[in-house]
């Protein structure tokens, strides 16, 4: 498959969970392999423990697929999700296992002890790897994993979330590298008005409408960032034309010819799982 050459032109690499196709989501040693490939943004999910930890993590609860309960033992599978992650301290998350049971849609992924890790010491291990590789600064996508219906159950209140969040990012002085992420509305206009030049990335699903959710929000966003498979080039066309400023960085894209596709559309970034295959396509940024 050739190699495109331009290196300013060609998209942002945004490293999905770190490379969940490549390593054990959301933990640190999928964010180190990332940094090492050379994704030039690392995409993560933050979630709050009971004592208020700032926890890198997709869903606010253990995985049975991919976690082992406290005592190291397999969790059942269930409806009613186990383990709620709002509802344990720190101390007790930790001694959970999400690394060793290989998740099954990623054949490729490469197995290994690993644990949730809190988003202070992804954030100090990842800028003292990129220091130790002499690589420019990374970026960071940070998602929030906030929604009305998990208020208080899964989750605090958004201003207390942010709250949370925002002291992490301020404490590691990363703030102009970050980018903050949500489906939930509530949680970037909360952010827009307490930090506008923070930046800020619009999350939707494939049946949501893009000019609608954005008018909906109240401000233009940093970034947009829909189900890759709702990206059509009339679709751009359009959002270029309402929000000639907004960038657009699709999700989650793990197949090449679609990177190629979308890279032809004139996304501005895209989120893989892959970021190797996306990088023997791409030559580095500049």
């Amino acid at each position: 498959m050739p190699q495109f050459s331009s290196a300013v032109n060609r998209p942002e690499v945004h490293g999905h969970r770190g490379c969940r196709g490549l390593r054990p989501e959301n933990t640190l040693p999928a964010f180190l392999h990332a940094l090492a490939v050379g994704v030039d943004v690392l995409e993560m999910d933050v979630v709050i423990s009971a004592d208020g930890q700032v926890v890198v993590s997709h869903e606010p609860w253990l995985n049975p697929q991919i976690c082992l309960d406290p005592d190291g033992q397999p969790i059942e599978s269930s409806h009613i999700p186990r383990f709620n992650l709002y509802q344990m301290p720190y101390a007790t998350i930790r001694r959970c296992d999400c690394g060793q049971r290989r998740n099954p849609a990623f054949p490729e992924q490469v197995s290994g002890p690993a644990y949730k890790p809190l988003l202070r010491e992804v954030l100090t291990a990842v800028e003292a790897a990129t220091r130790q590789l002499g690589q420019r600064p990374v970026g960071y996508s940070i998602e929030i994993k906030s929604s009305q219906e998990g208020e208080t159950i899964y989750h605090p209140a958004p201003a207390d979330f942010l709250s949370l969040v925002l002291a992490e990012v301020n404490a590691a002085q990363i703030l102009p590298r970050t980018t903050l992420l949500c489906f939930d509305s509530r949680v970037l206009q909360l952010a827009h008005q307490q930090h506008p030049t923070l930046a800020t990335c619009l999350l939707v699903e494939d049946n949501q409408p893009w000019t609608a959710s954005i008018q909906q929000l109240g401000f233009v966003p940093t970034t947009f960032g829909p189900d890759f498979t709702s990206v059509t080039a009339a679709a751009i066309q359009q959002l270029r034309v309402d929000f000639p400023n907004l960038r657009l960085v699709p999700w989650t894209v793990n197949n090449p010819g679609d990177m190629q596709a979308l890279y032809a559309l004139g996304v501005d970034g895209i989120t893989t799982d892959y970021p190797d295959r996306f990088c023997a396509l791409f030559s580095p940024r500049e």
